[in-house]
């Protein structure tokens, strides 16, 4: 089983940009869409050709902002839209699959934005969903992916020296990142391939992406008792279509 993450910053404008090709290529049974920009009534056309795929949105109030989706070519045991927190739900910032093995968790955290004005609100989606996740994996193991806007590491982005502080990189967002994974779950990418250096995210300024400066802030992150069933995890950079790349877990 093939299971994509993709921020795709805007799916309509994905899609003049080769999101289709892309997904094409990759051949996904699941793909998991952040950051879709969508209201229900702008479906892009072009999706109807994928009548294969079941299709789940998670729309965000405010137009052009935020939201989720899930195509899936099997269809889940259970569907939910939402983690049942208004703050969060009307931002459309999570969706939730069940499927036989696991719950599909798909996100697009909240950026702390310049100067951490949106921390609190950040910190508060983090205590939200690392509950929602530990009490779904009471039940199955679970798979969260998504942009979680977050470089837990040095090694996950380029210029860690100059960005300490910043949004994707304050002590805050990487403290909550680790108490996630210390709750017996798993940063895949990080743990099968410990020292290799890949992004996942350029910023669209100073040629960014031409010179690789880039971070790591697109996740699967796993119960630790299913990573038996975890073949291999692959990142994307090669694909274009978005100031993000796909990441692909590739399930046993």
């Amino acid at each position: 089983m093939r299971i994509v993450t993709w921020n795709v910053n805007g799916l309509r404008a994905s899609i003049k940009n080769g999101f289709l090709d892309a997904f094409d290529n990759l051949k996904p049974d699941v793909i998991c869409i952040q950051e879709i920009k969508l209201q229900e009534n702008q479906i892009p056309i072009e999706l109807e050709g994928y009548k294969k795929y079941y299709k789940y949105f998670n729309f965000a109030k405010k137009k052009g902002y935020s939201g989720t989706a899930i195509f899936t070519k099997k269809e889940p045991v259970d569907s939910k839209i939402g983690i049942g927190i208004s703050e969060f739900d009307d931002e459309g910032r999570v969706i939730t699959l069940e499927f036989d093995e696991f719950y599909l968790v798909n996100a697009y955290v909240p950026n702390a934005q310049p100067l951490l004005k949106r921390i609190d609100y950040r910190t508060r989606y983090e205590d939200a969903i690392k509950k929602y996740l530990k009490k779904l994996d009471k039940k199955k193991p679970i798979i969260y992916c998504g942009d979680l806007n977050v470089a837990h590491e040095e090694i996950d982005l380029k210029n860690p020296k100059s960005n300490v502080g910043n949004p994707g990189f304050s002590d805050e967002e990487r403290s909550m990142m680790t108490e996630l994974l210390n709750n017996d779950f798993v940063d895949v990418f990080r743990y099968i391939y410990k020292d290799i250096i890949k992004y996942t995210w350029w910023s669209y300024r100073m040629n960014a992406r031409e010179k690789n400066i880039g971070w790591r802030i697109d996740y699967f992150i796993v119960s630790s008792r299913y990573m038996d069933s975890i073949k291999d995890i692959k990142i994307h950079d090669e694909i274009m279509g978005s100031d993000h790349c796909p990441v692909e877990l590739i399930i046993k």
